[in-house]
């Protein structure tokens, strides 16, 4: 009699399930937002969403802010935010770290030449919104208080980068509103995350069930950093003979690519040349070990005015943005392509 009621119970659950009355669990799509999913844990909403009932907030507006420094209104252009830069300038737009949860300057290199990215002294605008503390680390030794409000205030680290980084105007409500709304259309997605089989299970698991929320959201947490931290680092004591780490020029053309000629090339955010002659490399060299204002020590890890008597200048590279390491590799690559070694 047991054996018989086990095998119409277990008849009855087949047929169930063939007929679709047993509820099966959603599958997840590689989209979906992480804000979404943690928000459906139970954290703390994130505080800047953008304001939509504000007169001419949008998505697209935003976007046309961030790379081109003004937006269109119906066929009337805005005023430019800055006559130096535009968010891009600085920040990329795209993902540009392959392990969110442990970013370095080496794997973000090769990730980004990869990509044919800029590798950027500024964080990603990528995932911004899923941060909850900006301006970071170092950065009350360059802007002191100002960066107070910032700390924990998306909106006023937009501003504060408007004004003081970009050297432009204060952006207007709706202008600032429209940027945040951009930026939610890049937030963080499921498949930015290295999540092994079993993680992402159980985070499907407790979206449908509810079940072991606190445990989902755990890992989800621990996928990416929701701050980007930076330590301000000296130039060598001796720049003339550099730190004593041996460059890998092959690095060093990347970084010479990518960053470098990132604003130095073809008038793009700078006055100051950075080709491939020659002369350009020898130049470079014979600054290195100054204290110039050309000097790759000096600018990189100070930053300093691309010229005379005006208001832009170009930030500093970071700890985090830009190794002691990477340093000598663009100081192998100069050399080499200054003494015509180059094999690249």
């Amino acid at each position: 009699m047991l054996k018989l009621l086990t095998s119409s119970f277990l008849l009855v659950f087949v047929i169930l399930i063939f007929f679709g009355f047993v509820p099966r669990e959603e599958k997840l799509p590689g989209d979906f937002s992480v804000y979404k999913l943690l928000e459906a844990f139970g954290d703390t909403p994130l505080p800047h969403k953008p304001n939509f009932s504000i007169e001419g907030t949008s998505a697209e507006r935003g976007r046309e802010i961030v790379i081109n420094g003004m937006s269109d209104l119906a066929g009337k252009k805005s005023r430019r935010q800055s006559k130096h830069f535009v968010c891009t300038s600085c920040h990329n737009i795209e993902r540009e770290d392959p392990d969110l949860a442990h970013p370095s300057p080496e794997a973000r290199l090769k990730y980004v030449s990869e990509h044919d990215m800029p590798f950027l002294q500024g964080s990603a605008l990528y995932g911004i919104i899923n941060r909850r503390s900006f301006y970071n680390g170092d950065y009350d030794k360059k802007y002191g208080d100002l960066v107070k409000p910032t700390r924990h205030n998306l909106r006023e680290a937009i501003q504060l980068c408007a004004i003081e980084c970009s050297q432009g105007r204060k952006l207007k409500d709706f202008e600032l509103e429209s940027i945040l709304a951009y930026f939610w259309t890049i937030d963080l997605k499921l498949d930015d995350l290295i999540l092994s089989e079993q993680e992402r299970q159980l985070i499907e698991h407790s979206f449908n069930t509810g079940e072991k929320k606190r445990e989902a959201m755990d890992i989800l947490k621990s996928k990416f950093m929701d701050y980007s931290p930076a330590t301000f680092l000296a130039p060598p004591e001796d720049r003339k003979t550099g730190d004593g780490l041996i460059g890998d020029a092959s690095n060093g053309s990347l970084i010479y690519k990518y960053s470098c000629q990132h604003c130095h090339f073809d008038n793009r955010y700078s006055f100051l040349l950075l080709d491939n002659e020659r002369l350009t490399f020898q130049y470079l060299l014979h600054k290195a070990g100054t204290y110039d204002p050309h000097s790759i020590y000096q600018v990189i890890r100070y930053g300093t005015p691309p010229k005379g008597g005006k208001e832009a200048y170009m930030p500093q590279y970071t700890k985090e943005k830009m190794s002691d390491q990477q340093m000598a590799d663009l100081r192998a690559y100069i050399e080499a392509e200054a003494k015509g070694e180059s094999q690249m």
